[in-house]
């Protein structure tokens, strides 16, 4: 396995899939980007879809899915996005939080806040990317 990041929320519906995709468009896949959810929701929010593909991104195969506990042992990092996800690792396993700011705070709804979300994590793994390159 090459340079990988888990990238871990809440429901896997949207931050953590948006931000994977992203990593493997900006690496123009040269870094694997993995999502999961410490409680997976049902679908990926229809928003977060058409957002990352503005980008030129790709998340049309994404589903919501557990942690795997084989591709966290594999990843070089592990980001946990927000404030609701609450994984637990071993001390061996590399993570880092980003708290993201919330656009609905300043009276952003539907596709503009998503976004502003968007925006923000890109801008998060675009600089992971370059750190993970080096």
């Amino acid at each position: 396995m090459g340079t990988s990041v888990l990238f871990i929320c809440s429901r896997n519906a949207g931050k953590s899939q948006m931000a994977a995709s992203l990593m493997e468009h900006f690496s123009a896949g040269r870094i694997t980007g993995y999502s999961a959810g410490t409680k997976p929701g049902e679908a990926v929010n229809p928003e977060s879809l058409e957002v990352i593909a503005e980008t030129g991104a790709d998340m049309s195969e994404a589903f919501p899915k557990p942690i795997d506990p084989d591709i966290v042992a594999q990843v070089d990092r592990v980001v946990i996005l927000g404030s609701e996800a609450h994984p637990v690792f071993d001390a061996s396993v590399r993570t880092e939080r980003w708290l993201l700011s919330e656009p609905s705070d300043e009276g952003y709804t539907g596709i503009e806040r998503m976004r502003r979300i968007r925006d923000e994590i890109a801008e998060r793994v675009r600089s992971l990317s370059f750190e993970l390159e080096k």
